[in-house]
C-alpha cells in the first residue's frame, strides 16, 4: 500500500513541476510574440529585438527538454511523445544557426524572406501548444491528486 501511495505522490509531483514549467514556457511564448510584434510595428530595432529574443532561446529549450525528460522518466508515454517533436525542433533550430549569425534570431536576416512572419507564426503555434499542454498537465495533476 505504501508503494502505491508513494507512486501516486511522485506522479502528482511530476505533473506539478511540469505545470510550473509549462507556465514559464507560456510566458516565454507571449514574450516572443510581443517582442516580434514590436519589431513588426517598428517600436524597436532589429538588433534590440534579436538580442532580447536570443537571450531566452536556451532557457526555452531547457524548459521544453525538462518537461520531455520528466514524462520519459515517469513513463507517461503519450505526453512524452507529444513533447518530443517540440523539444527536437528547439534543439534543431539552435544547432542549425549558421556561423556568423547572432543566434536563432539574427538582425541582418530577420526582415529577409519573411523570417519575421515565420518567427511570429512559430511563436503563435508554440503558445497554442503550451496552452494545450497546460490543460493536459492540469487534468493529469488533478487526477493524480484525487487518486492519492
Amino acid at each position: 500500500m505504501k508503494t502505491g501511495r508513494r507512486s501516486s505522490t511522485m506522479e502528482a509531483a511530476v505533473f506539478i513541476l511540469s505545470l510550473v514549467d509549462c507556465c514559464a514556457l507560456i510566458f516565454l511564448s507571449v514574450y516572443f510574440i510581443i517582442t516580434l510584434s514590436d519589431l513588426e510595428c517598428d517600436y524597436i530595432n532589429a538588433r534590440a529585438c534579436c538580442s532580447k529574443l536570443n537571450k531566452w532561446v536556451i532557457p526555452e529549450m531547457v524548459g521544453q527538454c525538462l518537461s520531455t525528460m520528466l514524462m520519459l522518466v515517469s513513463m507517461h508515454w503519450f505526453i512524452f511523445l507529444l513533447n518530443l517533436p517540440v523539444a527536437a525542433w528547439n534543439i534543431y533550430r539552435y544547432v542549425k544557426v549558421p556561423m556568423g549569425n547572432m543566434g536563432v534570431f539574427d538582425p541582418t536576416e530577420i526582415h529577409n524572406r519573411g523570417q519575421l512572419k515565420s518567427h511570429m507564426k512559430e511563436a503563435m503555434i508554440k503558445l497554442g501548444y503550451h496552452l494545450l499542454c497546460f490543460f493536459i498537465y492540469l487534468y493529469s495533476m488533478i487526477l493524480a491528486l484525487i487518486n492519492d
